[in-house]
């Protein structure tokens, strides 16, 4: 039977007051009153139904899709492996075998010796519709290997522990963890955090190997719901860090590794809008800080005196210090000078002593790779651009040769000198100049069909780096343009702070101003631009189809954050309490409540026209709850004017990252590319 008509949800009057004023919300229905179990009937065939509408009108396109994804496929090596790195008496890679959805993690000892096969992912996800791998962590003296895996995509992730010798699991199973799992106390403890009923990391637990992880000892808990709680080693193995913080504010205590029910040592005590990181390096504290300057100082403290900071490296208005590496020897900032990588080697002994690691092109994305051991002398690196495929370069820290060790490799072929990229300034309405990476082929036509993508929250940075999938627009005469809006951190913490709270707004205006001005340069028109995002990227496509809907020739909005206000009116969503510093608390603050009211797309949509439109969502995602793209298109189709396409997907055995396997993931992209090519009118 062929479908004729889209489905429309059912209108059940819900209405709720908050600070004087009334909402109403008829959808409120398609959230599960038994969540996170989704079993209401009503809600699982109204997301049928939508499915079958999806498949509807995507099916006269499969030919494209399966062209798109056998061509996807083609630029992927797919008997592939990394480059062995040493850490200890062993050597470490992953391989990918042809046509394996899933990696292969092996060793063979430095001294010689066969290859071993530690972990089989592919063997782990068989039979499984999603599969994910949260942390693989080896003893500290080889035996053993300690990994957490999700099958369902509700990122609620079950710990094992292998031992290495036999290839036996060990019978210790740690259920619901999120985040890393550290060997201490001489490989006899494992700390790992487990995930509350509200998927919120409060404690930090220890278990001892061969107990009931019933009995395993907390040994840090969390009161404040906002914040959430992780665990790490310092880079010379010698200390447990034990974090807590959320969007704005950190607190950091250290126990030592070798005896993880001592004492803690608080570093320093929490304080709102104060953002730090530590390590430590013999008896010096080594604290990554905001509390001076926005875009961060690097600072030191002695072990005996954590909470007195000298600053070591001043925070800078040009320079965005992002992060540091101690090694025994030396250590390694790394960073942006106007939103473009920078690194660093520096000295203990010699703080004048600088040494920039230089790369060749104009803009590019760098950083450290793995170094997993304390004494380096030679740094792994990573570099790609946004024409250049990524490259493993090791560099030589005391001659400062690089040597590029491997170079992604593209089986169809790939010739650079085809293609141009840029990085151009755009002014948003408010005279800010926003960057813009743009690439494209040499001999495109101006004026054709532009993808621009953006995000632009949580002080997350679109880095110019290399996609193989989107070539496939590219060389079908898209230009391809990363828009580095603010809310994201690409030209320092100043920038991050400019796109939330009540600054929200200015991510919208700087993506649409972009779009703007990349149609007064001549590089495309009104309504060949095809723009997507995911998750807070949603909520900002969610906003710009409302605010300027005829710029937009096609929409793709994946597990899109748009039904911002309800969602930070429930404090009982798992992450709710810990995004109020981001997006503002509307339960307390009326003010906060009436800007995210005024935004919020949901909340936003009315009688107008709205561009084509694809949207997708994932049953069991914890992040971006399945109905709030789920209402949000029931709203549209109740209300938009216009018969362009509205399609809503939602994957019901997945998560927040959709389907799982490096070339399952690629059919949807294909089906991205093939609904924009459709609307769009290019030809496949």
């Amino acid at each position: 039977m062929t479908l004729s008509t889209p489905p429309v949800a059912a209108k059940r009057p819900h209405v709720e007051t908050h600070h004087g004023i009334t909402i109403s919300d008829d959808y409120a229905w398609l959230r599960d009153p038994g969540y996170p179990e989704v079993s209401d009937p009503a809600v699982l065939d109204h997301l049928k139904a939508e499915n079958a509408w999806f498949e509807a009108r995507m099916g006269p396109l499969q030919p494209q899709i399966d062209g798109l994804f056998t061509e996807m496929r083609a630029r992927i090596k797919e008997a592939d492996k990394s480059v062995p790195q040493k850490d200890g008496d062993y050597l470490y890679w992953i391989e990918f075998e042809a046509g394996a959805e899933y990696k292969k993690w092996w060793r063979k000892p430095v001294a010689g010796g066969a290859d071993q096969l530690i972990l089989d992912e592919g063997a782990l996800a068989a039979g499984k519709e999603c599969f994910r791998l949260e942390a693989l962590s080896i003893s500290a003296d080889g035996s053993q290997l300690a990994y957490s895996y999700d099958d369902n995509g509700a990122e609620r992730f079950t710990a094992r522990i292998k031992d290495l010798a036999s290839g036996a699991l060990l019978p210790d199973v740690i259920e619901e963890t999120v985040g890393s799992l550290v060997w201490v106390a001489g490989d006899r403890g494992l700390v790992y955090t487990p995930a509350n009923e509200r998927w919120r990391t409060d404690k930090v637990c220890l278990h001892w190997l061969g107990q009931p992880a019933a009995d395993d000892a907390v040994l840090y808990r969390e009161l404040d719901e906002g914040f959430r709680a992780s665990a790490g080693l310092s880079a010379n193995e010698e200390w447990l860090i034990l974090s807590a913080g959320d969007h704005e504010t950190s607190e950091i205590r250290l126990i030592p590794a070798a005896d993880p029910l001592a004492d803690q040592v608080l570093v320093r005590a929490r304080q709102t809008g104060i953002e730090y990181d530590v390590d430590l390096h013999e008896q010096t504290l080594f604290i990554h800080t905001n509390d001076v300057h926005e875009n961060f100082r690097l600072a030191t403290a002695r072990l005996a005196d954590p909470g007195n900071w000298t600053t070591l490296i001043a925070g800078s208005d040009d320079f965005y210090l992002t992060g540091f590496d101690l090694f025994r020897d030396f250590y390694v900032i790394e960073g942006r000078v106007r939103g473009l990588d920078r690194i660093e080697l520096r000295y203990y002994d010699d703080p004048t002593r600088i040494e920039p690691i230089e790369f060749p092109e104009a803009s590019f994305s760098a950083g450290l790779g793995d170094n997993p051991e304390w004494a380096m002398d030679v740094l792994r690196l990573s570099y790609e651009s946004m024409v250049s495929p990524a490259s493993v370069i090791d560099y030589d820290v005391a001659s400062k040769a690089m040597t590029t060790l491997k170079v992604q490799q593209i089986p169809s072929g790939y010739d650079a000198s085809l293609y141009i990229t840029e990085r151009i300034e755009i002014a948003a309405r408010d005279g800010t100049m926003v960057p813009v990476s743009v690439m494209q082929r040499k001999d495109r036509e101006p004026g054709g069909p532009l993808f621009l993508y953006g995000y632009g929250a949580y002080g997350i940075a679109m880095e110019p780096g290399f996609s193989t999938v989107r070539l496939s627009l590219v060389d079908r005469g898209f230009a391809y343009a990363i828009a580095h809006i603010r809310g994201g951190d690409d030209l320092g913490r100043a920038w991050y702070k400019a796109g939330k709270l009540e600054a929200r707004t200015n991510t919208f205006n700087d993506f649409v101003d972009v779009a703007k001005g990349l149609i007064g340069l001549g590089m495309t028109a009104a309504g060949k631009i095809a723009i997507s995002g995911g998750s807070a990227g949603g909520e900002l496509m969610g906003a710009v189809i409302n605010s300027d809907p005829e710029l937009w020739g096609a929409v793709s909005a994946h597990v899109p954050f748009v039904d911002v206000l309800n969602t930070m009116l429930d404090a009982s969503l798992p992450l709710t309490p810990g995004e109020w510093p981001e997006w503002g608390n509307p339960i307390t603050d009326k003010a906060a409540f009436e800007l995210i009211q005024s935004y919020s797309p949901y909340d936003q949509v009315k009688r107008q026209t709205y561009p084509p439109l694809l949207v997708t969502a994932g049953l069991n995602d914890p992040r971006v709850t399945y109905w709030e793209p789920a209402k949000w298109v029931a709203k549209l189709r109740e209300l938009k004017t216009d018969q362009n396409e509205l399609l809503f997907k939602t994957n019901m055995g997945a998560g927040h990252g959709g389907k799982s396997g490096r070339f399952e993931s690629l059919k949807e992209t294909a089906e991205e590319f093939a609904f924009i090519l459709w609307q769009l009118g290019v030809a496949n």
